[in-house]
């Protein structure tokens, strides 16, 4: 059978780091990056008779966060142990939430060729994070880092509703753009701050039943994670056309291989045996705490998208791509509003600013350049200081320096050539040098027209102004 004779399941459990200023349950700082066991006190390392104390700004993050994915919110909560032993993990359990989650029953809406699909959440929990182990290179032990013991997380668990590596991706974009509109989470992969788990089966076309499932753990990359889909996939086909069996496991997805490899039989929550922690009191939210946040909420991804539409006349491609990173959208904002042009701010943000950023492997959030900056460099083509050839160029040097498009055309001596009398000796030069073109273009050839801006543009090293030069090759043309 083929691939086509299979349908794939795919169910995600995403784990968003909260940008509280302190951990979950003690007053250690949650910033990244210190040097190994500094963000750390008796409570987070697990010390005998240390105490947790809930942090009341996760619960109100991961009610926002079930409010703007459509979740019913619960009244009556609380948290559990979740217990299982990993040298990361000093108190040998994991403070979670098993049968009283704070949010269920969302959804979250994306768009697959046209068409919207909800993608059903099962619920959205919060919990504590693990430590960390460094591995010796060398092979002589592993140490402990527990900096990251005890930073808030909210597990986002979707039912099995995706069925294409594609609905996958823009499942988990959709995610993040969300969590990053509503500012519950910086969502930086490349720091751990958003992960994801992937459970995935198949079955045959037509069947109700589901398959057996893998899961492959603390993927950190959209791209990673498509891959990793697409092996683990044709890797269970191949099992089932083989007559083989798939085991229910826990993989490790290799990104230098490309494989997936076993790390341990997949646990269940009997596995866990959980049960409520004695040392925290219930949560126990009011209807007007809950209105309260509602009420509060910042205009979502999907109602900034459809006021670009309507406001400033973008595109449906155009609105889609700067509404779906929070990082993108206030900076097109931010310039769209000093310089007043939103198609060419749009123009700039999807096309070159994207190419480069594609370019150096940056995100919109490391931009380095300021909306200031972009709606200096749109007004001064507009007003003839310099083309859109050499903006290009005065672009590139504000990804390498913090100075003003100003300061940079002034530096390089990169002013636009606006003199009538100084484009006439260039245009009369041009023409006479290039007799074959001429004939050309006054045989009827409109290309070889370009060809002479082209050349004029050269020899100007781009500084010439492009509308004044093509009026008077015309002129001189005739």
């Amino acid at each position: 059978m083929a691939r086509e004779d299979y349908e794939i399941v795919i169910g995600l459990e995403v784990h968003a780091e909260l940008s509280t200023k302190t951990k979950i349950f003690c007053s250690c700082p949650t910033e990244f990056g210190g040097e190994p066991n500094t963000h750390c006190c008796p409570v987070c390392m697990a010390m005998p008779g240390a105490l947790p104390v809930l942090n009341e700004k996760v619960v109100e993050y991961a009610v926002r966060a079930g409010l703007a994915t459509n979740c019913e919110i619960s009244r009556d909560s609380k948290n559990d142990r979740k217990n299982y032993f990993y040298p990361d993990l000093p108190k040998s359990y994991q403070i979670s939430q098993f049968d009283k989650p704070l949010c269920e029953k969302g959804y979250v809406e994306i768009d697959i060729e046209g068409e919207k699909k909800k993608i059903r959440l099962t619920r959205i929990h919060i919990e504590e994070d693990a430590g960390k182990l460094n591995h010796d290179d060398y092979g002589r032990g592993s140490l402990v880092d527990l900096n990251r013991a005890g930073v808030p997380l909210i597990e986002i668990v979707s039912e099995p509703d995706i069925r294409s590596i594609e609905e996958t991706d823009k499942y988990l974009k959709k995610l993040k753009s969300i969590l990053e509109y509503i500012e519950v989470s910086d969502c930086k992969m490349q720091e751990g701050s958003l992960r994801a788990d992937v459970n995935v089966s198949i079955r045959k076309k037509g069947s109700t039943e589901y398959g057996t499932r893998t899961e492959m753990k603390n993927m950190n990359s959209f791209k990673s994670i498509s891959r990793a889909l697409e092996y683990e996939i044709n890797r269970q086909i191949d099992v089932i056309e083989e007559g083989g069996k798939i085991e229910q496991e826990t993989l490790r997805w290799d990104e230098v291989s490309g494989r997936t490899f076993s790390m341990r039989d997949k646990e269940d929550a009997q596995d866990y045996r959980y049960f409520p922690d004695p040392d925290l009191v219930a949560i126990r939210l009011s209807e007007e705490y809950i209105e309260n946040i509602k009420n509060n909420l910042p205009e979502l991804p999907e109602s900034r998208k459809q006021r670009y539409l309507e406001e400033y006349k973008l595109t449906e491609k155009e609105a889609n791509i700067l509404s779906s990173s929070k990082h993108l959208s206030d900076f097109f904002e931010a310039s769209t509003k000093i310089c007043g042009n939103p198609k060419a701010v749009s123009n700039w943000l999807m096309s070159d600013i994207a190419k480069v950023l594609n370019e150096k492997e940056l995100e919109p959030d490391e931009i380095p350049l300021t909306p200031e900056h972009l709606a200096e460099l749109i007004t001064l083509i507009e007003k003839g200081t310099i083309s859109s050839k050499i903006a290009k160029d005065v672009l590139n040097k504000m990804f390498e320096t913090p100075e003003a498009p100003s300061t940079i055309i002034e530096k390089n001596g990169w002013v636009q050539i606006s003199d009538e009398g100084a484009i006439k000796e260039v245009v009369e030069r041009i023409i006479e040098t290039n007799p074959q073109s001429v004939a050309d273009f006054k045989g009827g050839k409109d290309k070889a027209l370009g060809f002479l801006v082209g050349q004029a543009m050269k020899e100007t090293k781009g500084k010439a102004n492009p509308q004044m030069l093509n009026e008077m090759f015309r002129n001189a043309l005739k």
